[in-house]
Order: C-alpha cells, then sequence, then structure tokens
C-alpha cells in the first residue's frame, strides 16, 4: 500500500470478513460484547433469509429512525423492484458484466439530471448533510 511519504509498503490488510474472524479468535473479555453483538447479528440475517419480511422490517425502521417518512420509503422501496425489473430486462437482453451496467446506469442518470450517476450521488450526500 501507499504511505504517506508515496512510497508502497508491505502491509497486512483485511477485508470485513477477515476482519469479523479476527475479532471472533480474540481470547479477552473485552472482545465479549462485540462477538455476542455479531452472533446477534448473524441470527437476525439468517431468520430473514427464512422471513424475508423481517428484512424489508428492517429497511422501513432503518429509514424511519433518519427521519424519512413513510411516503418517502414507499417511493425507495417501489424504486428498487422497479430497478430489479430493469435489470432483468437488461439480463436478458445478454448484459453480464457489471460495467455494463453502470454504462447502461449512467446513460439514464444523465437523461434525467444531466450527471452520471457518481456525480450525482455526491450532490445528494451534500443535500443530506445538511
Amino acid at each position: 500500500m501507499k504511505a504517506k511519504d508515496g512510497k508502497f509498503r508491505e502491509t497486512d490488510t483485511l477485508d470485513t470478513k477477515g476482519i469479523l474472524r479476527l475479532i471472533e479468535s480474540i481470547p479477552s473479555s473485552k472482545a465479549e460484547p462485540f462477538k455476542l453483538w455479531l452472533a446477534k447479528m448473524g441470527s437476525d440475517r439468517i431468520d430473514e433469509i427464512f422471513d424475508p419480511e423481517l428484512a424489508v422490517n428492517r429497511a422501513v425502521e432503518y429509514y424511519r429512525d433518519r427521519g424519512y417518512d413513510d411516503k418517502w420509503i414507499k417511493s425507495r422501496l417501489i424504486g428498487i423492484v422497479d430497478r430489479f425489473k430493469l435489470t432483468d430486462v437488461w439480463k436478458e437482453s445478454g448484459i453480464t458484466k457489471n460495467y455494463e451496467y453502470g454504462i447502461l446506469t449512467n446513460e439514464i442518470y444523465k437523461e434525467w439530471s444531466g450527471m452520471k450517476a457518481s456525480q450525482y450521488y455526491v450532490i445528494v450526500k451534500l443535500i443530506i448533510q445538511f
């Protein structure tokens, strides 16, 4: 990885899964609350596999906790379903690679907003911060 001095240094890194596995292996009572939290999160996600409505309810509560009203939440959930419909059509048309989806998505964003998706999201994040 590139260091602050601009030189590249050999560095040990972990992805999210690796970090969680590392935490599991810590033999300290101080790590126990975090391990219990991880077990709870894992249990919740497994429950959601068997009852997907739990995941939808969690998403709705997540948005409510952040101050979004039910009209916005409904619009967001409908938008997610519509996006799945659109990407299904793209798959049926032979689109298979992530960059192809990116190109098509950017074209949609440029048509209605005049910006690429990444530019639009930067502006949205700035607006949300205020």
